[in-house]
């Protein structure tokens, strides 16, 4: 007999692949949008930091927008702005008097959608049905990195279809996804939370030395992650000189596919091992992708870096909300959206922080830099108590 939630998780998953196109789409574009607006890399960054400032604005926003209207208008919400979002990049640029204006307008408008998205999709998996609520959570991640790998295979065949100069068909393409899923949630069975009045609850899951260290999780994990994910396309094509289409399947395509495979892994084995040992065996070997990436000057060991982090970061953001979720099950709303805020905000600043290197020096400097991220992960998670380190 199907699941009677099937649509739901069905909902869930595309959302995530959603949320993976908007966040992975326009880096693959950066070049283009580099020579055809005179954009500095710093520029390029501050593309990534607005969108992922303004997801970080919408989980704030998050608890009330469910409060008012329920996990089902927020999830169709969130699925009607994001192809809205898409529509307007293709149309904004040409409209403002500084194209890189319109950009910005149309990605904060897809971002609101976004950050949505990664408030409510995960707790909506987490209230049904289901006997292993960690390997559900780490599966419905995993639907990111697909989306990840297909957004930048089909956005790089499209550019190949269209060509740079017609590049704004791309994201007109991109919005059918998100529009058709905006009625599959409108039909779509969502069980809706209980009203949230556990201030107490919430009061005391602050004050704990579990949840400061999930904090710094989330940031470091979302930094870790888009720094080597929104770069690596890049760095394939200038900083080892490889052809865009093979760049970006060895670089940001590799990457996804190996952390939706990490994550599909931990979906499957679940429960059978440490969660804290994994957290610091993945950060050890994220941080040394990320010194292959900025030492290595020859193209292999460099891209199998930029792949091999895929894995390495694949735990991170799923392992973590499940040991929130597990630790702490009066969280609710308010905790994932303190988490997704803390996440996005690592997912902001990350990117940046390499632009920024990346302008005064290279980008093999910038990827050396961010090592930090991993090892302040690794430090953080070896104050992690042992009692929480398992989830079932």
């Amino acid at each position: 007999m199907r699941d009677s939630y099937f649509k739901t998780r069905i909902s869930c998953y595309v959302g995530y692949v959603v949320q993976a196109v908007i966040n992975n789409c326009l880096p693959i574009l950066f070049i283009i949008l580099q020579d055809e607006y005179h954009l500095t890399y710093e520029k390029l960054g501050r593309i990534i930091l607005i969108n992922f400032l303004t997801q970080l604005c919408a989980d704030i926003s998050a608890p009330k927008i469910v409060d008012k209207i329920g996990y089902k208008g927020a999830a169709v919400m969130s699925q009607a702005l994001a192809a809205i979002g898409f529509i307007l990049l293709a149309i904004f640029p040409e409209f403002f008097p500084d194209p890189y204006v319109g950009v910005i307008a149309a990605v904060m408008v897809y971002a609101v959608g976004s950050g949505l998205m990664e408030v409510i999709v995960s707790p909506i998996i987490e209230l049904l049905p289901s006997e292993n609520k960690s390997g559900s959570m780490a599966i419905l991640h995993s639907f990111y990195s697909w989306g990840q790998a297909f957004a930048v295979v089909l956005t790089t065949a499209m550019v190949h279809i269209f060509g740079g100069g017609q590049w704004k068909f791309i994201p007109l393409i991109w919005a059918i996804i998100p529009f058709i899923n905006t009625f599959s949630f409108l039909n779509s069975p969502i069980i809706e939370p209980q009203k949230e009045n556990n201030d107490r609850a919430v009061w005391s899951m602050v004050r704990t030395k579990e949840f400061a260290c999930f904090i710094i999780f989330m940031v470091c994990a979302g930094a870790s992650e888009l720094a080597m994910s929104q770069w690596a396309s890049m760095f394939a094509q200038r900083g080892l000189g490889i052809n865009k289409a093979l760049g970006d399947l060895l670089g940001p395509c590799a990457f996804a596919l190996l952390m939706g495979s990490g994550r599909l892994f931990y979906g499957l084995f679940a429960g059978r091992y440490s969660v804290k040992k994994a957290l610091i065996f993945n950060n050890i070997l994220c941080a040394a992708c990320y010194i292959t990436a900025g030492l290595s000057r020859h193209p292999i060991p460099a891209l199998l870096a930029c792949a091999l982090c895929g894995f390495s970061i694949s735990l991170s953001w799923p392992g973590t909300f499940s040991l929130a979720a597990a630790r702490f099950p009066l969280g609710g709303t308010f905790m994932f959206s303190v988490l997704a805020l803390c996440g996005d905000l690592g997912c902001s600043l990350g990117p940046w922080f390499l632009g920024i290197i990346a302008d005064n020096s290279s980008l093999q400097t910038g990827f050396l830099v961010s090592t930090v991220f991993p090892i302040l992960m690794i430090i953080t998670a070896l104050f992690l108590p042992k009692k929480y380190c398992k989830t079932n």
